[in-house]
């Protein structure tokens, strides 16, 4: 008897309904069609996808308006040996370095979507070709070609360096960054203060001169006594600071998709040390929670529902054995 082949529908399905050994041997030993754990291994090695394929699994799911949301988060890695793509890299969870493979994401969202449009796997220091930043822009590139028209574009501090935002402002759109308590701004000319000191007592939105940027919009945003945030922006009519918090808490979708994608996905969970494995794993997970999302939007069942389905399927074929 020939043995089926794997494939990246099979592949992707077989993440969502698996709910914690994501390995080759158990996609063999819980396929319906007569398939290899070699043949797994062998189709992750042999793949050669890559962020550029997965326009063509979300493009009409999005719309060219909408939030574009840039962040990076860290798989997971710490027991792995001898893995290519595994670096050293800030874990803002666990505020250290952990071992891991760091993900540059863009996220799009009109509101309540979670959709991934772009990615980038940053590489360690010692292999590195470009920054985070660098990426970042590379993704504003492509989403520009593809149509995007973004209301806004939001990330954190991180992302919020001038370079970014003459890139942004170039391309006509406008942004809302998280800053640093220390970033120096500007309302008497060449006299520089950190964003906290300025004097919030009046307004929570003001006007202010960003070093080495221009003028920009400044809001202190008050989540708790002990939480304040900082934002700038260079759309000049965000005045009203409840108008502006609600754009920029958008940018909180992008925190639930990496907690989605890590928990339904698997994508921590490649057990392969080869690169080109790992690679292609990665993009199968985004399939795979695109996936999850398309049913979320359209059935209104949550990724999380999905994945007990299949659960549930496993308990009751095991109780009426």
């Amino acid at each position: 008897m020939s043995q089926s082949k794997c494939s990246l529908d099979l592949y992707t399905k077989f993440l969502i309904a698996n709910q914690n050994k994501y390995s080759g041997v158990e996609l063999s030993k819980t396929s319906q069609e007569e398939l290899s754990h070699d043949s797994v291994s062998r189709w992750l090695r042999e793949q050669e996808f890559d962020s550029k394929n997965l326009w063509s699994h979300v493009k009409d799911m999005v719309d060219e308006e909408g939030y574009l949301i840039v962040d990076d988060s860290v798989l997971d890695k710490r027991f792995s040996r001898n893995n290519e793509l595994v670096g050293k890299h800030w874990s803002g969870n666990e505020h250290r370095l952990i071992s891991g493979i760091d993900l540059v994401n863009l996220l799009w969202t009109a509101g309540e979507e979670c959709i991934p449009v772009d990615y980038r796997i940053y590489q360690s220091e010692e292999k590195k070709v470009k920054t985070k930043n660098d990426y970042f822009r590379d993704m504003l590139t492509i989403a520009k070609k593809r149509g995007f028209k973004p209301y806004y574009v939001l990330g954190d501090c991180w992302y919020g360096s001038v370079e970014n935002m003459k890139f942004i402002q170039k391309q006509n759109w406008k942004f809302i960054f998280g800053a640093k308590e220390n970033r120096k701004v500007s309302i008497t000319k060449n006299i520089y203060v950190s964003i906290s000191n300025l004097d919030w007592s009046k307004k929570l939105v003001q006007k202010v001169w960003l070093k080495e940027f221009g003028f920009v919009l400044a809001a202190k945003i008050v989540i708790t006594d002990d939480d304040i945030r900082y934002v700038v922006t260079n759309d000049m009519t965000l005045t009203d600071i409840k108008i502006l918090k609600h754009h920029n808490d958008h940018r909180w979708n992008i925190e639930t998709f990496h907690r989605g994608i890590k928990q339904t996905t698997g994508i921590e969970k490649c057990y392969s040390t080869l690169e080109t494995s790992q690679r292609n794993h990665i993009f199968a997970s985004f399939v795979a929670f695109v996936k999850l999302e398309y049913t979320r939007i359209h059935e209104g069942i949550s990724w999380y529902e999905q994945k007990a389905v299949y659960a549930r399927i496993g308990t009751r074929f095991a109780l009426s054995a």
